[in-house]
């Protein structure tokens, strides 16, 4: 973002503060400015009041396509700068080493979201309404889907892009506009995509980036002109927005944590199994909320699946993220890797067995050596916590009974997996876990076309797929009686 593109705002008292692009402010940590500040997010909330004039205009899904066209031009640009820090030494090298790890993403995901999202569904039905209920001879019925108007997203660090875009993809089909609070520690991907709508030409207003602090996000959902707000995050964060939007009386969706369980039923062709376990614990280094976290196998499997996942595990090799041998980067901050250490020394202390890792390499960074668990018990903090790190529990279990018992312990309720050759068998197991979401024979992953959601302290709605671009629209039902028609009894 060129430095010609700032500009600034005059606030109460005369002192002015920066603002770029459509609406990024940078409000100070002084507080003898919280009224000031309280002043600039009402001007950012000012920004995405423009859903009454754009709504008609865009709820076909042409912001996401002039969006995805900005994509398709600048593409590397705009994933590379999320990836490299402010004042490298060496940035142009930092930029070529991180392409090849960015590519799938670029072409799997983004495009995909951005550029076609619109043909994932019937918008026939989806958005001009949901056709007729009923039809008698002078009485019908139907539905029509509007949109709310601004809404507030606070997204999270450990999937900068893609997170903003499935919830603002849909929405901005609907015709919502969007406020978008990203987590403090990763502004560059803020700002590359407020870029991307900017350079698409998408007016003012229709998404605009907020730097604010998180203890500010109450005071915008305040705001009687936002009406709703969705939240990925942690399990604290989600509280506190959840206890904001229901004191105002407005919608919201809460994607936060999970322990999910993969349950291991039989040895059919194991070697799969464990590497799709492997791949559901250690994709991200772990810092994944939908991850795979407690392994639950029956006894005559769980010894060679332990063996085969602890292989698996010790085939990684952590070190720069930028060096093409390295298979494992470091957590995002020591203060992660101090968390996950805590956890894993408290089931260790309390007679847990090491399988596998348990300290910390010795390399700069905030790296967690890759680590697996056995003999996890209630009384430890690794049974009920979730571990956002390269950290795995093994749990042996008799039978299919004990195996949901143990799944459904856990205090979260995102996602789960159940692996087995018989698909009734893995059915019945699936049928009886208490998640947002099983995937069968498959880690649990999102698709674009598939709802994503939790139950239980893992939060409540859905993103994605035909039920999550409803969840911020009116779903209004219109009754049509023809004028001389009889009066029916009228119930409340």
């Amino acid at each position: 973002m060129s430095a010609e593109s700032a500009r600034t705002i005059a606030l109460p008292g005369g002192e002015e503060i920066a603002a770029l692009g459509q609406g990024t402010w940078y409000l100070g940590e002084d507080p003898a400015r919280r009224e000031q500040e309280i002043a600039a997010l009402r001007l950012g909330v000012d920004l995405g009041m423009t859903v009454v004039d754009t709504a008609e205009m865009y709820g076909d899904g042409a912001a996401e396509e002039l969006v995805g066209e900005a994509l398709r031009g600048r593409r590397e640009e705009v994933f590379l700068v999320s990836k490299v820090l402010p004042g490298h030494a060496d940035r142009k090298g930092t930029v070529a080493a991180c392409e090849g790890s960015l590519r799938r993403l670029r072409t799997e995901r983004l495009d995909l979201y951005l550029l076609h999202w619109r043909g994932r569904w019937p918008l026939e039905e989806t958005l001009a309404g949901f056709t007729d209920l009923m039809e008698a001879e002078k009485i019908r019925y139907w539905g029509v889907n509007e949109p709310l108007g601004v809404l507030l997203g606070v997204m999270p660090w450990n999937f900068p892009l893609y997170q903003v875009v499935r919830f603002a993809g849909p929405n901005l089909v609907l015709g919502n506009t969007i406020l978008l609070k990203h987590a403090s520690s990763c502004p560059q991907s803020a700002l590359a995509l407020e870029q991307l709508f900017t350079d698409a030409g998408v007016p003012t207003g229709v998404y605009t980036n907020l730097f604010v602090r998180g203890r500010d996000v109450g005071k915008i959902i305040d705001d009687s002109r936002v009406q709703g707000a969705s939240l990925t995050g942690s399990e604290r964060a989600g509280v506190s927005l959840g206890e904001s939007a229901g004191r105002n009386v407005k919608r919201s969706v809460l994607e936060l944590g999970g322990s999910d369980p993969f349950v291991v039923l039989d040895d059919h062709n194991l070697e799969r199994t464990v590497y799709a376990a492997f791949l559901g614990r250690m994709g991200n280094t772990g810092q994944c909320c939908v991850a795979a976290k407690r392994f639950i196998a029956l006894a005559d499997v769980y010894d060679a699946f332990v063996t085969g996942l602890r292989d698996r595990m010790s085939e990684v090799q952590p070190g720069d993220p930028v060096d093409p041998a390295t298979t494992l980067g470091p957590l995002s901050s020591e203060a992660a890797a101090d968390l996950l250490m805590e956890q894993v020394r408290d089931a260790v202390d309390k007679g847990a067995t090491v399988v596998l890792g348990g300290g910390r390499p010795d390399l700069p960074g905030a790296f967690v050596e890759p680590t697996l668990l056995t003999d996890v018990t209630p009384d430890m903090r690794a049974y009920r916590e979730e571990l956002f790190g390269p950290v795995a529990t093994v749990y042996r279990v008799a039978d299919e009974d004990e195996a949901v018992a143990l799944a459904n312990t856990s205090p979260y309720g995102l996602g789960g997996a159940v692996f087995a050759a018989e698909p009734e068998r893995a059915r019945g197991v699936a049928d009886r876990l208490e998640a947002g979401m099983v995937w069968i024979n498959h880690p649990t992953a999102s698709r674009p076309e598939l709802p994503f959601g939790g139950i239980k302290r893992s939060g409540y709605g859905r993103e994605l797929g035909d039920v999550g671009i409803v969840e911020f629209a009116n779903r209004k039902l219109v009754r049509y009686v023809d004028a001389d028609a009889p009066i029916e009894e009228v119930l409340g």
